[in-house]
């Protein structure tokens, strides 16, 4: 399938910040506008953000059609996820019966937002695993992330690059970049939303997973033959856990995991729950280099 690039943002344009998972506070959304406007583009929020439905943003009929609406909009270009927590499986399957590819849009988020990638990966749509509304009102679209987003939504590929670590495993490889948070997609594995597929270069992260759950995910992959089968692996930052017996780091577990297998592996890439959480672009091809002083990702 070939993988199609929803055109650049122009001035003016529409952004829509919708909530597909939890509830969001009106006032963090209400603080993110005006950096998007300031940006030039015209932002507004669905009908159903601020709705609250037991531990969601609203019932899944609610968000399902905030969605549906921005995704049909030919005016909206760019969708913006207020924030994650748990609830967008929901609505993939009927989100999966619009036609996503007649009119693509950018979709940005991150955490429980991973499911709504791999629906954009499923229908060979880039994406951006990006932070959300809280990192942009709360840092006013000055820091390095937030400006790398806004460069990504208007046409930008800049390069990815930041120091080695320890425990990585040099080497070099171009192929599709998916992922997102690993129990997020792994809960996905085996449906027809699954990005843990032979030949990708695969990003994960997490928060509040202990390392045996974490390790129970990789030897799933490892047994269905998916985990020896990727091209390259980069590992975001796992964070909120109790390290193992005798301090094993959540790090160490994966890299034993990996060890029978050769392709590049790169730890300590900034992405997830952490204050510096660098925005990637789903489904773009990319060349992952692993090299002695530094990683660098490049768009190709």
């Amino acid at each position: 399938m070939e993988i199609l690039t929803p055109r650049p943002l122009r001035p003016c344009d529409r952004v829509a910040i919708v909530s597909p998972a939890g509830i969001i506070k009106p006032q963090i959304v209400y603080k993110s506008m005006p950096v998007l406007v300031d940006q030039g583009w015209t932002t507004y929020v669905g009908a159903h953000t601020f709705d609250r439905y037991e531990t969601y943003a609203g019932t899944d009929d609610a968000r399902y059609a905030d969605l549906e609406a921005a995704l049909t909009d030919p005016d909206t270009r760019a969708i913006i996820c207020s924030r994650g927590g748990y609830g967008a499986v929901h609505l993939l399957d009927r989100l999966n019966r619009l036609p996503l590819r007649e009119d693509p849009k950018w979709i940005v988020g991150y955490s429980d937002i991973s499911a709504l990638h791999a629906l954009m990966t499923r229908h060979g749509i880039e994406s951006i695993h990006a932070p959300m509304c809280k990192h942009i009102a709360g840092r006013q679209g000055r820091d390095e992330d937030s400006r790398r987003l806004f460069g990504i939504l208007s046409g930008e590929r800049r390069p990815v690059s930041y120091p080695a670590h320890p425990l990585n495993r040099p080497g070099t490889a171009t192929a599709r970049l998916t992922g997102g948070n690993l129990a997020v997609i792994a809960g996905l594995i085996s449906t027809p939303f699954d990005v843990i597929t032979h030949g990708t270069i695969l990003f994960i992260e997490d928060i509040a997973e202990p390392i045996y759950k974490v390790e129970r995910i990789l030897y799933n992959l490892r047994l269905n033959g998916s985990l020896g089968a990727l091209a390259g692996l980069i590992v975001g930052r796992f964070t909120d856990y109790t390290p193992g017996a005798e301090g094993q780091t959540m790090e160490d577990m994966i890299a034993r995991m990996v060890e029978p297998y050769d392709f590049p592996v790169a730890f300590g890439t900034p992405v997830g729950h952490v204050d510096h959480n660098i925005p990637l672009i789903c489904s773009a091809a990319v060349t992952l280099n692993v090299g002695p002083d530094s990683t660098e990702i490049t768009y190709v």
